[in-house]
């Protein structure tokens, strides 16, 4: 157990780099379910996107990369929790997301999985759990 205290009392947005704000926004949003949260200028010609799950606090910012930083194919480490993962990747597939041939399962203390990729080849997982 750590010893060590802190202020931080929640995740709340992590971020994924984008070149096309746009395409991600139709892919979050329209393909996934996601609400847009913001969607702000910033910094000059730039954007700050969230998006967020309704009624979850936490968001995924899409946002323009630092500046020399390519985008895209990256493994976000970010895990999607769904009480169903076979009728999300159905629903996901029939809406055209680019998952997995099959939900993923490896036994009885692994929980069934999926992965899917955005449109700029960003990998997510969808996982089922209470």
């Amino acid at each position: 157990m750590s010893t060590t205290a802190t202020r931080v009392t929640k995740i709340g947005t992590v971020i994924i780099a984008t070149g096309d704000q746009d395409a991600m926004i139709d892919f979050y949003v329209d393909k996934l379910g996601f609400e847009k949260r913001v969607d702000v200028p910033f910094g000059g010609s730039y954007r700050w996107v969230e998006v967020g799950l309704p009624g979850a606090e936490t968001t995924i910012a899409l946002a323009p990369p630092p500046e020399g930083v390519p985008t895209g194919g990256h493994q976000t480490g970010i895990a999607l929790n769904t009480t169903d993962a076979d009728a999300v990747h159905a629903d996901y597939k029939a809406r055209g997301v680019d998952v997995d041939e099959q939900v993923s399962r490896m036994g009885d203390e692994v929980p069934p999985m999926f992965w899917l990729r955005d449109p700029e080849k960003n990998v997510l997982m969808v996982v089922q759990g209470d």
